[in-house]
């Protein structure tokens, strides 16, 4: 099992379209993958789960992943969203 932290940046956070990519990413691995906000904990291919979470600009989460492919998957999620998905944040 991997565990990683990050700081969400994009302006929506993972509300909507950033949930759905993010969820998209994570079920694209083979490994259980799941997200944490404070105490709550859910899984990462479920868009439900995700969204329960309100991750707001400036949360931190962290990221569990354990399987064949767990490094990968934190890699590429984490990555996802320190590059604030690939969305140009409006000012």
């Amino acid at each position: 099992m991997i565990v990683d932290k990050v700081i969400v940046n994009n302006k929506a956070g993972l509300h909507a379209k950033p949930a759905s990519l993010f969820v998209q990413k994570a079920n694209e691995f083979k490994s259980e993958i799941y997200i944490k906000k404070e105490t709550t904990r859910v899984n990462a291919k479920s868009i439900m789960g995700v969204m329960i979470l309100a991750v707001q600009k400036g949360d931190e989460i962290q990221i569990e992943a354990n399987g064949d492919d767990e490094k990968r998957a934190i890699e590429q999620l984490k990555q996802m969203i320190e590059n604030r998905f690939d969305f140009v944040d409006e000012v």
